[in-house]
């Protein structure tokens, strides 16, 4: 399998237009045509991570934090990132993350981690933006409809919850005069002409509203389309950073060893709230200080993220939320299982994927 499809499978799920405005991530490294058949998994890439997937006679490598994040002026051997960068040229071994798009994505990091911790109800913690529709309305001459409509299915048109290639049909009657320079599929030049047609309607997202036009355009038979967009009220799907919800009333001594189980660690910070009763938690996944007005504000009793700052707690503590930073490593490692199986499950040829046992967390606790 090429690079490019592992690439193309990974952005089916982690859809690069999730990426926020401050990220770099992506296929950062290598030849997109290079024939895969060793990943490595990893939350971060260094020179001992390189050297393991070297020695694994490893393929491509995919990690959730980008090697390039900030803009490089230079990759030479004297600096660290320049030679790991080189080193791993030289190795040919294909590099691509997926970073804030695996964050908010379906599924992803802060999905994955209210699943892990039970939360029922789930919703987005802070939300980037609400996925707006459009309704799509084309006019087809009689005995084309068929075609369109699976042209339009195809790009992507006509889903509403778990249904695809929705579209509703009227029959009607379409009239127009072709006049001169024209070359009409039906008719005449000036002469009028009336032509059975068909009005098929579908829903489609904002964001691919360009793609499927283009796309239901090549397809119709007419020269001059007859279509309308319509902006639609419609609610969609709302996409952000971190997940809060509500679990079964526990104990918080029994909730924090319930997310050291859980997420496999040994000591966790906890900052208020010793003797509390807890039903509604927030997570969110690596560094989620920001978020901490956002957990308080959609009443969550708890907040679960990691890489907390002092000032951070003590605004916490002035709203009465509990924090509990579990670090920016162990709020995210449970997403390489995820990626493996999501890999495994999507691939027919024979693809081998290992998850790094190199802690990249850094920190040693005494």
């Amino acid at each position: 399998m090429k690079a490019y499809e592992i690439i193309n499978l990974m952005d089916e799920w982690a859809k690069p237009y999730y990426i926020d405005k401050w990220d770099n991530t992506g296929f950062q490294i290598g030849d997109g045509n290079k024939e895969i058949k060793k990943i490595i998994l990893s939350l971060n890439i260094d020179d001992v991570l390189l050297e393991k997937a070297q020695s694994a006679g490893a393929d491509m490598i995919i990690t959730h934090h980008p090697i390039i994040f900030k803009p490089i002026n230079n990759i030479i051997s004297s600096d660290y990132k320049g030679r790991l960068i080189m080193n791993i040229i030289k190795s040919d071994i294909v590099v691509y993350n997926a970073h804030s798009n695996l964050d908010i994505c379906k599924n992803g990091v802060n999905d994955r981690l209210a699943g892990i911790l039970n939360l029922k109800n789930s919703e987005v913690l802070s939300s980037l933006y609400q996925e707006k529709f459009y309704k799509l309305v084309v006019f087809v001459p009689e005995g084309c409809e068929e075609k369109i409509r699976d042209v339009l299915g195809k790009a992507g048109a006509g889903w509403i919850g778990n249904y695809s290639n929705c579209t509703y049909n009227i029959d009607g009657m379409g009239t127009f005069l072709p006049l001169e320079n024209t070359h009409p599929f039906i008719g005449q030049k000036n002469v009028l002409e009336r032509v059975k047609e068909k009005r098929i309607e579908t829903i489609v997202r904002e964001r691919e509203a360009d793609r499927i036009i283009e796309e239901m355009i090549k397809a119709h038979p007419y020269e001059e389309v007859a279509y309308d967009l319509y902006p639609l009220e419609n609610k969609g799907a709302d996409y952000g950073y971190g997940r809060v919800g509500d679990i079964e009333e526990i104990s918080m001594k029994a909730l924090i060893e319930e997310i050291k189980r859980k997420l496999t660690v040994k000591n966790i910070r906890v900052y208020g709230g010793e003797n509390k009763k807890i039903n509604r938690i927030a997570v969110c996944g690596g560094s989620g200080g920001d978020f901490i007005y956002d957990a308080y504000r959609k009443n969550a009793q708890v907040y679960i993220t990691g890489d907390i700052k002092y000032h951070e707690a003590q605004l916490a503590k002035e709203l009465g939320l509990i924090l509990i930073d579990s670090n920016h490593y162990d709020t995210e490692k449970i997403i390489l299982p995820v990626i493996k199986e999501y890999i495994l499950e999507h691939t027919n040829e024979k693809i081998e994927v290992d998850i790094s046992d190199i802690n990249s967390y850094g920190f040693q606790e005494y």
